[in-house]
């Protein structure tokens, strides 16, 4: 696995910025403990991935950055969250909707579901543009006519005219991406953007949002569950388990130098990873109740170095601070597939 890695831009203030974000969901008789400390930070320009399994907290990170969880649906017991300066926690509805499209866009899983089904994509496209940019409707369709394009759509006009259902799922999802670039965002949250779709087509629409990101300044924020995709694409990585950040670095370290056992896990079940013709490994054990998480590691019933010392809480680790190089593990030497006798 190669990264590709862009050196971050320290002399500019990070475009999202969240510290300590703590965020409950209540639940009958209990609550869930959807956040529990998530701190990251995207600067201008780079692409950073945020990975972990199902109900790690990486879609709720992603969908509260821009406020799109319902109101009231949530409660925020500690921490903050900003995009450009403007904390995006107390912001008010009209704050929002100027935020929501100008300054930070986002790409969903779905493009059937995110898109309007009764409405054709230039209307759609229209509405945006108008909407953020006060254009005419004459240099709004030459606008979006031109982004289809970028898109590498070669025929944006009958695409314009077309119902999304009338689309293939790659199609679908360039006209997100698109519409996501088509008021010059500075952050660009995606998420899985390319689940729905075959892995040709994946790494299509990956190589042509990294295209158009770069080529405009664009941060990214990707969501994903996929460690191969991370480790092409992102220029830094976020490793989410159990609501909380357990490892982060830059892509190539992670890779190469996985410091959590978390991380060794997700890594482990790549095919590379693996001799030819053996199974792929697992990580095993299911994600703990996170309405009654415990009191020490989330991770010591499926860990294999786990030892007494994990049933206390570890804190996040710095292994190296000039990379920004952390892991939430009391192990602070580099991890091997090997258990130890010894567990808890």
């Amino acid at each position: 696995m190669q990264a590709s890695v862009q050196q971050p831009l320290p002399e500019q203030a990070p475009v999202l910025v969240i510290d300590d974000l703590r965020i409950e969901f209540p639940a009958y008789r209990s609550t869930v403990n959807a956040l529990n400390g998530v701190s990251l930070h995207v600067n201008p320009g780079e692409i950073v991935g945020v990975i972990g399994e199902s109900g790690s907290g990486k879609s709720v990170t992603a969908m509260l950055s821009l406020r799109l969880l319902p109101e009231r649906s949530y409660e925020v017991k500690s921490g903050s969250l900003s995009i450009l300066g403007r904390d995006m926690l107390t912001a008010k509805e009209k704050d929002l909707l100027s935020v929501r499209g100008r300054d930070a866009a986002m790409i969903f899983q779905e493009p059937m579901t995110a898109l309007n089904p009764t409405r054709r994509i230039g209307r759609q496209m229209l509405d945006v543009i108008i909407h953020h940019q006060r254009l005419s409707k004459a240099d709004a369709r030459a606008k979006a006519i031109a982004l289809l394009r970028d898109m590498h759509i070669a025929d944006p006009e009958q695409v314009m005219n077309s119902y999304p259902f009338e689309l293939s799922g790659g199609m679908r999802q360039r006209v997100m991406i698109a519409l996501a670039f088509s008021c010059d965002p500075q952050l660009l949250i995606a998420d899985e953007p390319t689940t729905a779709l075959d892995v040709t087509v994946q790494r299509q629409v990956l190589l042509l949002l990294r295209e158009k990101a770069r080529a405009r300044g664009t941060a990214i924020l990707l969501i994903t569950h996929d460690m191969a995709l991370v480790s092409q694409f992102c220029d830094r990585v976020y490793v989410m388990y159990t609501g909380a950040v357990v490892e982060q670095g830059v892509t190539a370290q992670v890779m190469a130098d996985p410091r959590h056992p978390y991380t060794q896990g997700l890594l482990s079940g790549l095919p590379e990873m693996v001799e030819p013709g053996q199974d792929l490994k697992t990580i095993p054990g299911q994600v703990p109740n996170l309405s009654a998480l415990p009191e020490g590691c989330t991770f010591l019933d499926r860990c294999a170095f786990a030892t007494a010392q994990c049933l206390q809480r570890p804190p996040m680790q710095i292994i190296d601070a000039a990379a920004d190089r952390k892991s939430a593990c009391w192990l602070s030497a580099p991890l091997h597939i090997t258990a130890q006798e010894s567990r808890p």
